[in-house]
């Protein structure tokens, strides 16, 4: 008994079996179809030629009834005649034709001697006075012959063709997919020894080609998505290694000198490496609900508040960081602000409405702004403009800028191109992916180019939404 919830199995599971099952039941239906009218036509056409032919016949013998008497009838042989009185008796009749009388009604079938006939009639004027009918039978033993040699014929041959038809189609489907089956087994025995096999691609230049072409495709995102995994997983077990490592060591060293050990600097290096272990836990299940699509419900977003909000922000760390600090251009965020020789400058902040996610778009400026603080040397500008139907956010610093040839991996993950730049060993190397990926995930783009401060600019375009 099966399992209550599952499917029964199918005896038809392959595509080769599928698709001769199918072809011979459209074509055997197609044929039997066929053979019925064809029975049935050809049936209606020897019925009308012998029909013809009994008129005929009946025709000629009414002239000479009419003209010489019932007894011209007597010399008729392998028809049935006969001349029929008014009183039913036989008047006179042909060699094959005793009687009784024969059934006068126009078209009777008649069976005689094991053979059916088909009988026709007619009123014939008798010479002399009174009247008579003529019956006039042709044998339709010839048709009904005819019919059955048909019928055998067919009952014969559209077996045998739909049998010859399933055969090729078995034979023609099996060879049409054994490149396919060829593609599974390769497949089959790819393994992580051999990330780089393929399947192989035939040269016909049909749909089996592009399925392997595409397979091929599929393989190659595969093999890049699973090392991409893997260096993701080695970067960030290394990365959470430091800190935890450095964490250890304070720890053990703390209670092997209980007396050499400055509670307060412990307390530093454990918030710090926490912090510092908190920010890359937060990265990492940002990037994890980005991979997986996870933007939430799409709305109305002032992306010139998000703006305003980061670098309000920045100038306060940086007053908390400095202990204070001075600010120019008015409040509200916009003008400038400088702490530790540091200016963010939001003054080229105008209005522009996108729809998104207005947390990962946040984080999307914050991380920006952050990054541009972290390595720029005196100046920070944000600005954000509307540019035709796309949202322009620009984020320039005067630091030393990313190499032309770096301008694309500075968006990969864990990826820090110059220590010497950042004030906090370049953080974890996962803000400026997060950039990338909540942007790709709102359907716009980010670059970085040269910024006219000498440093870097990033530029985002979202499309503009009400």
């Amino acid at each position: 008994m099966s399992r209550p919830g599952r499917r029964p199995r199918r005896r038809f599971r392959s595509v080769r079996a599928r698709t001769t099952l199918g072809a011979v039941a459209v074509v055997l239906a197609a044929l039997l179809v066929g053979a019925v009218a064809f029975v049935v036509v050809l049936r209606l056409v020897l019925l009308d030629g012998v029909r013809s032919s009994a008129e005929a016949g009946l025709e000629q013998a009414s002239t000479r009834v009419e003209a010489d008497g019932a007894g011209v009838v007597s010399g008729y042989e392998d028809v049935l005649v006969q001349v029929v009185g008014e009183d039913g008796s036989v008047l006179a009749h042909g060699d094959d034709a005793d009687p009784p009388a024969l059934p006068t009604a126009d078209e009777s079938r008649w069976t005689h001697d094991g053979e059916r006939w088909l009988l026709v009639a007619d009123d014939v004027d008798l010479p002399g006075g009174g009247e008579g009918t003529l019956v006039y039978g042709v044998s339709l033993e010839q048709s009904d012959t005819a019919l059955r040699a048909a019928i055998g014929l067919l009952a014969v041959g559209v077996p045998g063709l739909v049998a010859v038809m399933g055969i090729v189609t078995w034979f023609v489907t099996g060879r049409s997919l054994r490149p396919v089956e060829r593609m599974r087994t390769e497949v089959e025995t790819i393994r992580a020894a051999r990330p780089d096999a393929r399947v192989e691609v035939p040269d016909t230049g049909d749909e089996i080609a592009r399925l392997a072409a595409t397979m091929n495709t599929m393989l190659d995102r595969l093999d890049r998505s699973a090392e991409g995994q893997r260096r993701f997983v080695s970067d960030a077990s290394h990365e959470l290694r430091s800190p935890i490592a450095t964490i250890r060591q304070h720890a053990e060293v703390a209670a092997a000198h209980p007396d050499r050990t400055d509670v307060a600097e412990l307390s530093d290096v454990v918030r710090a490496e926490a912090l510092r272990l908190q920010e890359l836990v937060s990265g990492l299940l940002e990037l994890s609900r980005l991979d997986e699509g996870g933007t939430g419900a799409r709305r109305p977003v002032d992306l010139d508040d998000l703006a305003l909000d980061a670098v309000a922000r920045a100038r306060a760390r940086m007053r908390a960081a400095g202990g204070g600090g001075a600010a120019s251009g008015g409040g509200g965020g916009g003008g400038a602000a400088g702490v530790d020789g540091v200016r963010v400058d939001g003054s080229g902040i105008g209005a522009a409405r996108v729809r998104g996610d207005s947390r990962i778009l946040a984080g999307v400026v914050q991380n920006l702004v952050d990054n541009a603080v972290r390595h720029a040397s005196t100046r920070v500008t944000v600005a954000l403009a509307e540019d035709g139907p796309d949202a322009v956010l620009t984020v320039d610093d005067d630091g030393s800028g990313v190499p032309t040839g770096e301008r694309e991996r500075v968006f990969e993950r864990f990826v820090r191109l110059d220590e010497a730049r950042s004030r906090d060993a370049g953080g974890a190397g996962l803000g400026l992916a997060i950039v990338r990926d909540a942007v790709r995930a709102h359907g716009g783009t980010v670059t970085v180019t040269d910024s006219p401060l000498g440093g870097a600019r990033f530029v985002v375009r979202i499309a503009l939404g009400a």
